[in-house]
């Protein structure tokens, strides 16, 4: 798949041959700000919400306007700070009617503030944005940041207003495939566009050994336990209960020392928690897992463990953790479901000297501690060296600077500004 920049623009705005008054309105639409209608059902964390807080932090310092319409919570006051409007709005609920009111309330605000795209994230987020961009006639744009579940006619249906999109950004080279296989999108209609890291604050050099050796306390573990970190919420589609059975085998296989460390919310709106403290107690593995609450100082956590492990059991694209985990030079096991290689390398598609973590097949939990076992044999030091070339790897791909560039570039392509900048330097010759 061709890179982001040399893709053709996702609307064509008319010829750049044009003169006169039109091109001259267009090089002043180049300078102009745009503004943008960010849509989300909520503003909890996840990576949908993280995600419309990293668009409002790249419009605004570029000198434009963005507008986060969503349901209000812990993030609102980053949006705001970040030089965002909120506008509190019932996007998360997927009744029909409801879906239909907040569409006619998001066509309101895009008419009132003049907004020039409205971009969705989330499903029942993305049929009202649809519904509105339409009627005003404006841009619509979709982000995917993991591969939703399609197990019947009606979720396909029901999904697929994610691939809609005038413009429809992947996080990742998986995500993009799936979009392309599962309905048939043009690839010329997919950006890929990676999340970006904080990597002032995902520094191992800026993680105190005090930090450390507070959190492995807070979880109960000794110095020589080695620590299999598992970071996301507490949901099916991340494979918990694969790392359990997992723990079992190692623990058949006399391995010890040894600890499971979950970090992840429950929202509660499942019965998988339940399932899983179940499978827990069946398989006997209650001493090596620890369900502990969300960390506030996730640097330390990171830092804490010995291994960053991602189960996920349908595709996930581009999971923060993993790429906190890298910037952390943690060495990483994912599921071929987890993470492409676009983010992290493993054999037999890189060679041993460029890996930056190891794979098993999703689902497979001998598999999984197989792998385990396979990277607990490494020496330290080697251990160390595949977690640095991951450092490097993040550090080169997913800085915020690219991230900002590429999403920027995709909204005056969009918006017809890159065809109206073209014109600026032949309208100052004139």
């Amino acid at each position: 798949m061709p890179p982001v920049k040399d893709r053709p623009p996702v609307i064509a705005r008319g010829d750049i041959s044009e003169s006169g008054s039109d091109a001259k309105a267009r090089a002043q639409q180049a300078r102009d700000p745009i503004t943008v209608l960010i849509v989300v059902p909520t503003l909890d964390g996840g990576a949908a919400d993280v995600g419309a807080l990293g668009l409002v932090r790249i419009l605004t310092a570029a000198g434009h306007r963005a507008i986060v319409a969503s349901q209000a919570g812990r993030l609102v006051a980053d949006v705001t700070a970040a030089g965002g409007e909120f506008v509190a709005l019932d996007l998360a609920s997927n009744n029909p009617f409801r879906m239909l009111r907040s569409a006619a309330a998001l066509n309101r605000i895009a008419r009132a503030r003049k907004c020039d795209v409205i971009h969705a994230l989330g499903r029942s987020a993305a049929w009202s944005a649809y519904l509105a961009a339409r009627a005003r006639g404006i841009p619509f744009v979709t982000s995917w940041y993991k591969g939703f579940r399609d197990q019947n006619i009606f979720k396909h249906l029901y999904n697929g207003v994610m691939a809609r999109g005038d413009c429809v950004v992947a996080v990742s080279e998986q995500i993009a495939q799936l979009i392309s296989d599962r309905y048939g999108t043009p690839w010329e209609r997919i950006a890929v566009v990676p999340s970006s890291i904080d990597f002032e604050r995902f520094d191992p050099a800026e993680v105190a050994r005090e930090r450390v050796e507070a959190m492995r306390h807070a979880w109960g573990i000794k110095r020589d336990t080695k620590v299999i970190l598992i970071v996301g919420r507490i949901v099916r589609r991340k494979g918990h209960h694969v790392v359990v059975k997992a723990a079992k085998r190692l623990k058949e296989m006399g391995f010890k020392d040894f600890l499971c460390v979950f970090v992840g919310e429950d929202r509660g709106r499942t019965h998988y928690t339940g399932e899983l403290w179940d499978l827990v107690l069946a398989t006997g593995t209650m001493d090596v897992i620890r369900m502990a609450a969300p960390v506030s100082d996730m640097p330390a956590a990171y830092a804490a463990a010995t291994v960053v492990v991602s189960a996920a059991v349908q595709p996930e694209g581009l999971q923060r953790a993993i790429l906190e985990a890298q910037a952390m030079a943690r060495p990483l096991i994912v599921s071929d479901l987890g993470a492409g290689p676009d983010v992290v390398l493993t054999p037999p598609a890189v060679p041993e000297n460029r890996i930056t973590g190891l794979r098993f097949h999703a689902g497979d939990d001998a598999a999984l501690a197989a792998t385990l076992l396979r990277l607990f044999s490494l020496p330290e030091p080697a251990r160390r060296v595949m977690g640095a070339r991951g450092r490097d790897r993040v550090l080169g791909h997913f800085n915020a600077p690219t991230v900002a560039e590429q999403t920027l570039r995709l909204y005056d392509e969009i918006t017809g500004r890159e065809k109206a900048a073209a014109l600026a330097p032949r309208l100052r010759q004139n």
